[in-house]
């Protein structure tokens, strides 16, 4: 079944969403259609099935109206309540909103007054000083302005992970059954675990390509048919995304495979290494001239190419020319942390805050995807569009999980916060709370414009509190819809190490932030690193599987990693730092 209409639904939501934003529509009401559409989009299940089911409304957000809205549009394809609003709203307003540091008043000011009906009349109003000229309006709102407008074009073309590696594991498991099918992965930036991919390119061995191809090009997923050859087929899905399918013999399979995952600098390194040891290589295998033949010695898997070369195998996340041929060399390659040493979660949400569901749903999901512990981490009172808990809520969350804890068997909720890290560098709670926490996220959810002198001191005073034990996605950004806010990361690192403080790779494929860059350089200072999914719907544990991508992309062992402790051990190595202070 695809998942398609739930993203198309999930994107009607939004839609109205925005266009409620510009109309002034009170918060409240925007804000449902936005939750829904991030739980419609994190459904494991196809929204149609449900709609046959009758069982739209047990996914949270989603009354009686929306439930409506959802089955106008699966009849018909369409939602007249947002035909309405589409009508009534200038397109170029909506396409203001996608800019990072625009909001609906602005949107709505800079059309009104600047007589703005494009993009490319935005940029010129900017690059003219037209916009600071308007009361109100600051040079700093223009200069952020062409900083978004820069942004959106250098994001535009790329998907982020989150969107493609669920297409690239849908295809992969239509066609692995197919007996014609030996082998199959998905290559490029996707198995190497970029946070965003221009196409996605899928890898088959197989003595039949033509069936292989035919298969794939008719696959539901599949919206338009771009190429299909004798060795290889293109697509367009429904997310409008291009996917390559190549198909090759088996004895070419490894070679192939390291070929189409890259990165062009690292494959470049290793065809220089084959030439000097008088080979050749390319995606069809490694060769060595005999007499006048060039005879195939290497081919069949990725351990044989780097073997005939003297390397052991280097795992694809890490193939980027950043060191790893010079550390295979010398027999030092790190043994990156795998999804099977996560013992436990480091960033949930429950209903106690904007969760979806209850603690006790939130542990029974944790326990089924193995893991000994959850650490619970609803907001603190400051955050209220995020229902932040206030101090009494607090208490009588501590209370209720005492009690789970008391009939869970073989599993442990730790009490933790998302705190809120106010302007002033201070965080949102009490010293009283804070010292009742098994552990404390540390976490900016306000003043992004801050100055970079401004934002690195405001964070490091908050890791400088004996309480703080985790910065929470330390940079603040959104992939593709929001940049970083500007922080010296090395600066707020080196203050990590200092303090003993830990660092979170979000494992939000939205985020993935800490990125790879920075994971590599934290653990070189001695920071441990937390994964946390930052869950709000139980689906979302899945997202596990970005942050360790990310933490592999960074070098990092299971030694690194907090959460591939125990409980006991975890909560020991953190409590280290306020022995420390």
């Amino acid at each position: 079944m695809s998942y398609v209409k739930n993203r198309d639904v999930a994107d009607l939501f939004n839609e109205i969403a925005s266009i409620l934003e510009l109309k002034g529509e009170n918060v409240f009401r925007v804000n449902a259609y936005r939750r829904a559409a991030e739980n419609i989009e994190g459904l494991s299940r196809a929204i149609e099935e449900m709609a046959a089911e009758g069982t739209l409304a047990e996914v949270p957000g989603v009354g009686k109206d929306l439930e409506g809205k959802i089955l106008e549009y699966l009849k018909t394809g369409k939602m007249q309540f947002l035909e309405e609003l589409r009508a009534e709203t200038p397109p170029v307003l909506l396409e203001m909103l996608r800019i990072p540091g625009i909001g609906p008043k602005t949107a709505v000011r800079l059309h009104k007054e600047l007589k703005v009906k494009s993009l490319a009349e935005l940029k010129k109003a900017a690059a003219e000083h037209r916009i600071q000229s308007l009361p109100k309006m600051k040079a700093k709102t223009e200069e952020n302005i062409l900083k978004g407008l820069e942004f959106l074009s250098r994001s535009s073309g790329r998907t982020p992970i989150g969107v493609a590696y669920p297409i690239a594991q849908r295809i992969i498991a239509a066609l692995e059954p197919l007996r014609e099918v030996k082998r199959i992965a998905a290559a490029g930036s996707l198995r190497r675990w970029r946070e965003t991919v221009g196409d996605i390119d899928i890898l088959v061995a197989s003595s039949d390509a033509a069936k292989v191809i035919t298969h794939f090009t008719h696959l539901e997923d599949v919206e338009r048919v771009l190429a299909e050859g004798s060795t290889k087929g293109s697509v367009i899905t429904k997310e409008r995304i291009q996917v390559d399918l190549r198909v090759v013999e088996e004895e070419s399979y490894g070679a192939a495979l390291a070929y189409f995952t890259g990165s062009k600098e690292h494959n470049i390194r290793l065809r220089e290494m084959a030439i000097k040891k008088g080979m050749k290589l390319s995606e069809y295998g490694v060769f060595k001239k005999s007499g006048k033949v060039e005879k195939l010695i290497a081919g069949r898997t990725e351990e044989e190419i780097y073997k005939v070369l003297g390397l052991p195998f280097i795992p694809p996340e890490i193939r980027e020319d950043a060191g790893e041929l010079e550390a295979a060399k010398k027999g030092e390659l790190p043994e990156l942390v795998d999804l099977g040493d996560i013992k436990g979660d480091l960033h949930s949400h429950s209903n106690y805050s904007d969760g979806a569901a209850s603690m006790e749903e939130v542990a029974r999901a944790a326990m089924k995807k193995g893991y000994k512990y959850i650490l619970l981490t609803d907001h603190s009172k400051s955050l209220t569009v995020a229902n932040g808990l206030s101090d009494s809520r607090r208490l009588e969350q501590f209370a209720a999980i005492d009690k789970l804890n008391a009939k869970l068997k073989g599993f442990r909720i730790l009490k933790g916060a998302e705190v809120d890290i106010l302007a002033d560098g201070s965080l949102d709670m009490s010293d009283e709370l804070l010292d009742r926490l098994d552990v404390v996220y540390a976490a900016v959810h306000s003043r992004f414009k801050m100055s970079r002198a401004e934002m690195t001191k405001r964070v490091i005073a908050a890791m400088e509190n004996p309480y703080a034990n985790i910065l929470a996605h330390p940079t603040g950004r959104l992939i593709g819809i929001r940049d970083a806010y500007d922080i010296d990361m090395d600066a707020v690192m080196k203050a990590a190490a200092r303090t003993g403080t830990a660092i979170e790779i979000n494992a939000h494929p939205a985020r993935l932030d800490l990125d790879a860059t920075n994971c590599r350089k934290a653990a070189g200072l001695g920071v441990m690193i937390g994964l946390g999914t930052d869950m709000h719907i139980l689906s979302e544990f899945d997202y596990m599987v970005y942050g360790v991508g990310t933490a592999r992309r960074g070098w990092l062992t299971k030694k690194d990693i907090l959460n591939a402790l125990p409980a006991r051990d975890l909560l020991g190595k953190l409590r280290k730092k306020s022995r420390r202070k």
